[in-house]
């Protein structure tokens, strides 16, 4: 009845730009521990270090034409390698704002392959390019820059780990994923929430429900009116199977008045379903399903659609409430995009043995079209023959005996029947 859930991961942020070529003598050295050897400047013409600070305060604006015009000329003809170094930064960044993150990625490359920029632009460009390649879903990649990145910057921060544990539960690689972001918030006081949701979404893929439950439960409890962090914590306790716990937590925000969208309404009614179907007494659970949407149908929240009424009809299905059942099936039928509440209400025509209205109902069914053909004629044929119409049945199922799901079955009556 529910599908399951998932956790949307973002990419990483877009990489901000480097500032333009400026006096960095009096600025704190950002690797001061760096393993590379800090490379000679080689810019001293005046005319390229003004066009270099124009072309990337084009980028800075926005103004592709303008910055493609002045940088790529530093590129080609420029005897400068860090003004080269320097214009290719822009242009790879000025790509990234066009969408052309592959064509980033390839001027980033070219311009760290330079190799005469200065420590701090070196290694702030190098891991601008793990942020490309995980944007671009070059995860591996992403991986292998950031670690050479560390390896040579000798620099740590929660950030490069978050790289590395999105990258690593893109790959599959959950131990790995849990590994790098708990790292990754044991450097910060200020855990950004996308870590939990790799971590919660790591410990979930891994087998480690509880773990995952209680990440989601508390990052719920931090962000009461968060509904996100409601919408992560129920997920992810739905996802471990703790039915009982996600109601619980939505009824707290339901009497909080935090419950304001459909989709907190209908999972919340779908819990009740699932826990009720599991019970020895499944009335008490779907009539709280029930009482659920109707609220939210009141309250404007929830739409009467054919999956809202079909839903409800579930609901007084489970519940024993057969007449309650059919009316919400037949309010489902003009609504929906196929036969299926018709369906659903001739099973329970049927049941009753009520024959002529099951019948109107699956020839309905089968008018507007079903996903199982071979079932409905057998619902169809079972009703012809308990209105004694022993021809219509025979000719309902042998349209039954032509769908594979159903034909050793309808063959079977068939032959019973004498007309096999």
């Amino acid at each position: 009845m529910l599908a399951s859930a998932a956790l949307l991961l973002g990419l990483a942020s877009s990489p901000v730009l480097a500032r333009k070529h400026e006096d960095t003598s009096k600025k704190e050295v950002l690797y001061p521990n760096a393993s590379r050897t800090e490379p000679k400047l080689d810019l001293t013409s005046a005319k390229d270090q003004t066009n270099l600070n124009e072309g990337l305060d084009a980028v800075n604006a926005g103004d592709k034409a303008k910055a493609q015009q002045i940088l790529q000329p530093i590129v080609d003809d420029s005897k400068s390698k860090y003004a080269q170094a320097l214009a290719l930064q822009g242009l790879a960044n000025l790509a990234y704002n066009n969408q052309d993150v592959k064509g980033a990625i390839s001027l980033l490359q070219r311009s760290l392959a330079i190799g005469v920029l200065p420590n701090d632009t070196y290694f702030q460009l190098q891991y601008m390019l793990a942020q490309f390649q995980l944007a671009d879903e070059q995860y591996q990649a992403a991986l292998d820059t950031v670690a050479k990145w560390r390896a040579e910057g000798k620099k740590e921060t929660a950030d490069s780990y978050a790289l590395e544990g999105n990258a690593y539960y893109r790959l599959a690689k959950y131990p790995e994923a849990i590994a790098a972001i708990t790292k990754a918030k044991s450097l910060t006081t200020k855990a950004e929430p996308s870590w939990d949701q790799i971590l919660m979404a790591s410990y979930a893929e891994s087998g480690q429900d509880d773990k995952a439950a209680a990440l989601a439960t508390n990052q719920l409890n931090s962000n009461p009116d968060d509904p996100n962090a409601l919408n992560n914590a129920v997920a992810v306790l739905m996802q471990a199977h703790k039915y009982p716990e996600a109601i619980q937590l939505m009824e707290k925000a339901r009497a909080a008045g935090t419950l304001t969208k459909e989709s907190h309404y209908v999972n919340l009614a779908k819990l009740y379903l699932i826990t009720g179907q599991e019970s020895s007494d499944p009335a008490p659970n779907a009539a709280k399903a029930t009482q659920v949407l109707e609220e939210g149908m009141n309250k404007g929240v929830v739409k009467p659609t054919a999956e809202t009424y079909v839903l409800l009809g579930q609901a007084a299905e489970i519940g024993n409430k057969t007449d309650q059942a059919v009316g919400y099936y037949t309010k489902a039928q003009p609504l929906a995009s196929d036969g299926e509440p018709a369906l659903r209400a001739s099973r329970l025509m049927l049941s009753e043995n009520k024959y002529k209205e099951a019948k109107t109902l699956i020839q309905t069914a089968l008018d507007k079209g079903v996903k199982e053909k071979g079932k409905a004629y057998m619902i169809l044929a079972e009703c012809e023959r308990g209105m004694k119409n022993k021809p219509a049945a025979v000719a309902a199922m042998k349209k039954a005996a032509q769908d594979p799901e159903t034909a050793a079955k309808a063959k079977a009556w068939l032959q019973k029947a004498g007309a096999g």
